[in-house]
C-alpha cells in the first residue's frame, strides 16, 4: 500500500480552495475548524482527523481519492455536474466537450 504523502494532501486541499476563490478563513468556518489548524493542514504541519477529511472533502465538493492518491473517480462531484450538463446538449456540443476535455488530459498528462 502506498505512504500517505501529507504534504501533498495538505497542497491539494489549499489548490481546492482556492480553485472555488475561497479565503483562508471560509473554509475552517464551514469544517468548523480553526483558522490556525488549517493552516497547519494546508502547510503539512499537523495530521487532521478522519471527521476533518471527510468534511473537507465534502465542503470543497471533491473526492478523496483525488485527495489522497490523485485519483479521479467518475463519480467526483465536479465530473457529475459536467457529465449531466453534456447529456443534456446536442450531438456537436457533446463532440466540442470530448475533444476539450481529451485535449486537457493530455496537457496534463504531458505536463506531469
Amino acid at each position: 500500500m502506498n505512504e500517505l504523502d501529507y504534504q501533498k494532501i495538505g497542497s491539494k486541499i489549499r489548490a481546492a480552495r482556492l480553485n472555488k476563490g475561497w479565503s483562508q478563513d471560509k473554509l475552517p468556518e464551514k469544517c468548523n475548524v480553526s483558522l490556525s489548524f488549517m493552516g497547519h493542514i494546508e502547510r503539512e504541519t499537523r495530521i487532521m482527523s478522519l471527521e476533518t477529511f471527510v468534511s473537507l472533502c465534502n465542503e470543497l465538493e471533491i473526492s478523496a481519492d483525488h485527495i489522497l492518491w490523485n485519483i479521479i473517480r467518475p463519480s467526483d462531484p465536479i465530473l457529475l455536474y459536467i457529465l449531466n450538463g453534456v447529456k443534456t446538449k446536442d450531438a456537436a456540443t457533446y463532440s466540442h466537450y470530448v475533444k476539450i476535455i481529451r485535449a486537457i488530459a493530455d496537457i496534463m498528462i504531458d505536463g506531469c
